[in-house]
């Protein structure tokens, strides 16, 4: 490749060196032309490549490298921090739950008093001085279940300071965890808040849905979103019209997040009053009917 005087339809190419492919991404990127042009032939006729088969091989150098530096700025995004913090506070809850129980049966085996159950057994052989070599193991691997637990709480800690200042109304709306739970489901903050209302409605239900798509269960009510009081909490009759209700507000919430990174009261208002009236229906015997 070489430099030349090019023509003013040039192309992305103009100006720009052939070693320096950050120049080229910012080119591909942020450049726009009318209409579309024979852009190999014109890199040729202005100097930039000696052949349409160098052009194209810089083009093909030029975008793996743009899209692989979106992907690493994408991943370095707030939503997807969130995401891989709420995923690993999953994983260290789950781990350290495993291996509480192994730690009660071991123990059990080798302690004469009652160790109880779970983390709480885990964090009581943690504490004891081993006698053999047998009971070191059992204790250290105690100590490595307290230290995932107390890594769990840390990682919530961090969800529930951090989730508020990357989706606001989401976070207030259903909470710094479930919100990271949505967003961690969708993706990321931006593929929530482009899905319709009825797709949060289920997400994290996606082995009942395939089931019911296979004619194998009803259709879920609801997925992730169940925890939140505002649906648990609702009468059993009424937790489709509160589902349905809840994930159309979370939508929004989504959407006024990415789109407009501000708090908006309007749409706290709304679903406080919403899942009020879904409540207060009669039954039975009531006037209330399905809430749609």
């Amino acid at each position: 490749m070489h430099g030349g005087t090019p023509p003013t339809e040039a192309g992305w190419f103009a100006g720009v060196d052939p070693d320096d492919l950050d120049a080229a991404r910012e080119a591909i990127t942020d450049g726009e032309t009318d209409e579309p042009d024979d852009w190999s032939a014109l890199a040729v006729e202005a100097g930039y490549v000696d052949s349409t088969d160098e052009y194209y091989e810089w083009l093909h150098a030029a975008t793996v490298h743009a899209a692989a530096e979106d992907v690493r700025e994408r991943e370095r995004a707030d939503d997807q921090q969130l995401k891989h913090a709420i995923r690993a506070m999953d994983d260290a809850a789950r781990t350290a739950n495993e291996l509480a129980e192994r730690v009660e049966e071991w123990g059990g085996a080798l302690f004469d008093d009652d160790l109880g159950g779970g983390v709480a057994a885990a964090r009581d052989v943690a504490a004891r001085d081993p006698r053999d070599p047998t009971e070191e193991r059992v204790v250290s691997l105690a100590a490595r279940v307290v230290a995932l637990d107390d890594e769990r709480d840390a990682l919530r800690a961090y969800v529930e300071t951090h989730a508020p200042t990357v989706a606001p109304n989401l976070a207030e709306m259903a909470g710094p965890v479930l919100a990271a739970r949505l967003v961690a489901l969708a993706g990321g903050l931006e593929p929530l808040a482009k899905m319709p209302a009825g797709t949060i409605q289920v997400l994290g239900a996606e082995d009942a849905l395939f089931a019911h798509l296979r004619g194998r269960a009803p259709s879920p009510k609801h997925g992730v979103i169940f925890t939140h009081e505002f649906v648990r909490g609702t009468r059993p009759e009424d937790r489709g019209s509160a589902a349905r209700a809840f994930a159309a507000k979370l939508a929004l919430a989504a959407r006024a997040d990415h789109y407009a990174g501000e708090r908006r009261e309007r749409l706290h208002v709304d679903l406080a009053a919403r899942m009020e009236r879904i409540r207060s229906r009669a039954h039975p015997g009531g006037t209330g009917g399905e809430d749609a």
